[in-house]
C-alpha cells in the first residue's frame, strides 16, 4: 500500500527561488603565513625548547586549509630546533580506532608524506587526574610522552551545550586528546554538565601535561579562515572564551523569520561534529537548543550524506524525514560508535525514510502544524556550513525583500 494518502500525494510542491545571503566575513588571506608569523613571536618561541619532541594534536573537524595550517605549525617548530610529530586528537571519531583516526586526518591532507613528520596514532590513554567529582581524566599516552603538546583547534559554538568555553583549545585537551576512553567517560556525565566540566578538565590537563601553546582558528560564515592565533597554555581558558564571542558573531545563519520545512541536502562529520549544526537549526537530537535565536523550524528533511563523512550519519536523528538512498549509505558501525561515545543514541536513530525527495517533502508538509498547504514556507540548504546561497519557496519572497542582507538570485 502507498505510504502517503491520496490527499498527501496530491500536495503541490512550490516553485523555489535561489537567494544569496551576505555575511560579515573578515578573511585571513594566507592562513599558513599567518601561522608562521604567530609561531615566530618571541613569546611563543620561548615556549619551545630546542630538541623537544612536540606532539601536534590534529582533530577531525573540517577546518579550512587544515593541511596548510598544520604544515606551517610543523615547519615553524622545526625552525626552532624541535622534532614535531602528529597525534590525531578526536575522541571517538574515526570509528574509535587508531587506523580510522589516522585515515580521517589523511583525508584532510594531513599525512606523513605531506607533513614531513611521523603520524603517531593509537587509542592508548593514561589517567592523569580526576575531577572534583571523581571522574577520571584520560590523556593520550603518545602526547603525554612528548616534551611538549601543541593542539591545533577551531574555536566555535558547540552543537549541544552553552558555556563560557565550548569547542576550541580546551575541548581538544579534555575530549580530543582523551581518545575514545576519556571521551566516552566524560560524555557519560551529559552535556548539561559540560559548561563546568570542560574548563575543570582542561585546567587539570594544563597542570599535569606539558602543554606549550595552541593554534586557535576562527572561521567566518563562509567557512573561511577569519583569525589565527598562537595562544600560550596559560591563556587557554581566557582566549577560548574571548574567541568564542568572535566566532558566534561571525557564525552563519538562515536570515528568515520562520520555516515550515527545512530541506538539508547533506550532513556529515566534515560539516559538523553533530552532522548538521544545531546552531543553525535550533534543534538537537534531544530537543530545542538553549539560546537559539534563529528562525523557528517545524520539520527537517534530509537528502544525503557527504562523501567525506564515509557513512558516519551521526545527527540523522535530528531530521524528521529522509530518503531510502541515505539509509543505504549509512556505516552503522561508525555511526553507532560515535553516537554511543557521545552519550546520545538518538543521534543515530533513522527517521522515516521515503522513496525520494518529492515524497519526503510532501510527507513533511502534510505533517507540519499550521502549514498553508498552498503556500508552504520551505527553505533548502546545501548543508549547515554552506549558507551563502539558499533556496526559498515563493511564499517567503516578501521576507527576502524585507531583509537587506538577502538578494534574489534566480528561480529553480
Amino acid at each position: 500500500m502507498p505510504v502517503l494518502s491520496e490527499e498527501a500525494r496530491s500536495i503541490p510542491l512550490p516553485r523555489m527561488v535561489r537567494v544569496r545571503q551576505t555575511f560579515d566575513a573578515p578573511t585571513v588571506a594566507d592562513p599558513a603565513a599567518a601561522v608562521a608569523e604567530e609561531l615566530a613571536k618571541p613569546a611563543i618561541r620561548a615556549l619551545v625548547p630546542r630538541g623537544a619532541r612536540v606532539a601536534v594534536a590534529v582533530g577531525s573537524r573540517g577546518i579550512r586549509h587544515v593541511d596548510r595550517i598544520v604544515r606551517s605549525v610543523v615547519d615553524g617548530l622545526k625552525a626552532q630546533g624541535a622534532a614535531p610529530f602528529i597525534v590525531p586528537a578526536m575522541g571517538s571519531h574515526g570509528g574509535a580506532t587508531a587506523e580510522g583516526q589516522r585515515d580521517l586526518i589523511a583525508r584532510y591532507g594531513v599525512t606523513e608524506a605531506a607533513m614531513g613528520v611521523p603520524v603517531v596514532s593509537s587509542m592508548a590513554t593514561t589517567v592523569i587526574a580526576k575531577t572534583a567529582g571523581g571522574v577520571p581524566i584520560h590523556f593520550s599516552s603518545d602526547a603525554l610522552a612528548a616534551d611538549l603538546v601543541v593542539p591545533v583547534a577551531r574555536v566555535k559554538p558547540h552543537t549541544d551545550f552553552r558555556g563560557r568555553v565550548e569547542s576550541g583549545l580546551c575541548k581538544m585537551l579534555a575530549i580530543g586528546l582523551a581518545k575514545h576512553a576519556g571521551c566516552s567517560r566524560l560524555h557519560r556525565e551529559g552535556f548539561p554538565r559540560f559548561a563546568e566540566l570542560l574548563p575543570e578538565v582542561a585546567t587539570q590537563v594544563l597542570r599535569h601535561a606539558k602543554i606549550g601553546f595552541g593554534v586557535a582558528i576562527v572561521e567566518n560564515a563562509n567557512d573561511e579562515t577569519a583569525h589565527v592565533e598562537a595562544v600560550p597554555a596559560a591563556d587557554f581558558l581566557r582566549r577560548d572564551a574571548e574567541l568564542l564571542v568572535v566566532a558566534k558573531r561571525l557564525m552563519a545563519r538562515i536570515m528568515v523569520p520562520a520555516i515550515d520545512v527545512l530541506v538539508v541536502e547533506r550532513i556529515g562529520k566534515d560539516i559538523s561534529g553533530a552532522g548538521m549544526d544545531p546552531n543553525i537549526m535550533g534543534r538537537t537530537v534531544k530537543g530545542p537548543l538553549e539560546g537559539y535565536d534563529g528562525p523557528a523550524i517545524k520539520r527537517i528533511v534530509l537528502l544525503g550524506l557527504t562523501e567525506a563523512t564515509h557513512g558516519n550519519a551521526i545527527g540523522i536523528g535530528a531530521a524528521d524525514f529522509t530518503i531510502a538512498p541515505v539509509v543505504d549509505q549509512i556505516d552503522r558501525e561508525a555511526t553507532y560508535a560515535n553516537s554511543i561515545a557521545a552519550g546520545y543514541p538518538e543521534s543515530g536513530r533513522i527517521p522515516i525514510a521515503l522513496a525520494d525527495e518529492a515524497e519526503a517533502l510532501r510527507a513533511a508538509i502534510g505533517c507540519t502544524p499550521g502549514v498553508d498547504i498552498a503556500r508552504p514556507r520551505i527553505v533548502r540548504i546545501r548543508n549547515t556550513l554552506d549558507l551563502g546561497t539558499i533556496e526559498v519557496s515563493e511564499a517567503m519572497l516578501d521576507d527576502v525583500r524585507r531583509e537587506p542582507r538577502l538578494a534574489i538570485a534566480a528561480a529553480t
